[in-house]
């Protein structure tokens, strides 16, 4: 009888929230849609598309869109379907079998996930009590370990947290390592050093359609680094990884680059309400709960009442993040859905806490 080999033999299939929600925040999408503009001229792209033809191999619309929308050369980008394939790639065809990975947790459980499909080893840099990196004792984890690779978000999901493009630099040019950096919240920040992946020969920089620029739908993503590490990528990936109508899309949706910054500004503004009020329930009724500052889409936050309250928002039709034992990832959603979400997590407070010391 076959048996499954023993590194996929006990894995279960990832499983997102399941059901219908009114208030969505559990993801780190954004809460707008693409206008009625922009989907007509989806639509009328996809009435003209060949759908007896392979896509373009090398993707060349969407990235020179997304090249253009970043101001860096198209020369240096790799497409892939979502920033998941690119960390697949990194994983397995970058690397030799048993190497090291050094990951900065906690992270994005996919930096992991991956690179142990890939049966490599991994060491976890662990931050500190802020969930801040330590840069100079992340190089040392690096380096005392002759890594082969560290990969860590920045800014990081689901902290929210994260390092400056000084202590990017520094990191980069102090390893022997392959360095990726995945920006995929960067949108928010002001700390990138997307614009000076070329520079290095050591550095990947990921990009992703999913979060500030609205397209999660289509599973978009991009690598960035100097020509010898991109031209390595466009050979090891997929011949036709990226789809057409992904393609199109992509190519559209970036080419509307005002659009994209004046939602990304608003989305920076309901982030910080959505801090900024937490914080104010946090201080009303002197809880014992950690709310991190972020420079991303999101507010993580630490509360031994965390559990309680997800499975109480959920009752009420507001799917949030919850991360075993005791923290939170939110979502910043509309003003109206920041609103209901402040409305439910106030009420519970008052319901649990508040009625029951008196």
């Amino acid at each position: 009888m076959y048996e499954l080999c023993g590194k996929v033999r006990d894995l279960e299939p990832y499983e997102p929230i399941k059901g219908t929600y009114r208030i969505r925040l559990d993801a780190n999408e954004s809460f707008y849609n693409m206008p009625d503009e922009i989907k007509q001229e989806i639509k009328d792209i996809i009435d003209v598309l060949p759908f007896n033809r392979y896509p373009d191999s090398t993707a060349s619309k969407p990235i020179k869109a997304f090249a253009e929308f970043y101001g860096i050369s198209p020369e240096n980008v790799t497409a892939t379907n979502g920033s998941d394939e690119m960390l697949y790639i990194l994983a397995s065809a970058m690397l030799e079998r048993n190497s090291i990975v050094v990951v900065a947790e906690p992270d994005f459980s996919m930096y992991r996930f991956y690179s142990a499909l890939s049966e490599n080893e991994i060491i976890a840099y662990q931050k500190t009590n802020d969930l801040q990196i330590d840069v100079d004792e992340l190089i040392k984890t690096v380096n005392e370990n002759n890594a082969d690779m560290v990969i860590f978000s920045n800014p990081c999901n689901p902290t929210g947290q994260g390092i400056t493009a000084e202590n990017a630099r520094k990191l980069i040019k102090s390893v022997k390592a392959l360095v990726v950096l995945d920006e995929a919240y960067m949108d928010f920040w002001n700390e990138s050093i997307l614009k000076e992946a070329a520079e290095y020969d050591n550095l990947i920089v990921l990009k992703t359609a999913s979060k500030a620029i609205g397209g999660a739908a289509v599973r978009l993503g991009f690598a960035v680094a100097n020509a010898k590490i991109t031209r390595a990528l466009q050979a090891v990936k997929s011949p036709y990884n990226v789809n057409t109508v992904t393609q199109e899309i992509g190519t559209i949706i970036y080419q509307h680059k005002e659009l994209l910054q004046e939602r990304c500004a608003e989305i920076v503004k309901n982030t910080k309400s959505l801090y900024e009020g937490l914080t104010k329930i946090k201080e009303q009724y002197d809880m014992p709960v950690e709310i991190f500052k972020p420079c991303t889409n999101f507010v993580f936050m630490k509360a031994d009442f965390a559990r309680s309250l997800y499975e109480y928002l959920l009752e009420n039709g507001i799917a949030v993040r919850y991360f075993k034992p005791n923290c939170l990832r939110i979502t910043a959603g509309s003003s109206d859905e920041n609103y209901e979400l402040l409305r439910y997590i106030d009420k519970y407070i008052v319901e649990k806490y508040v009625h029951m010391s008196r």
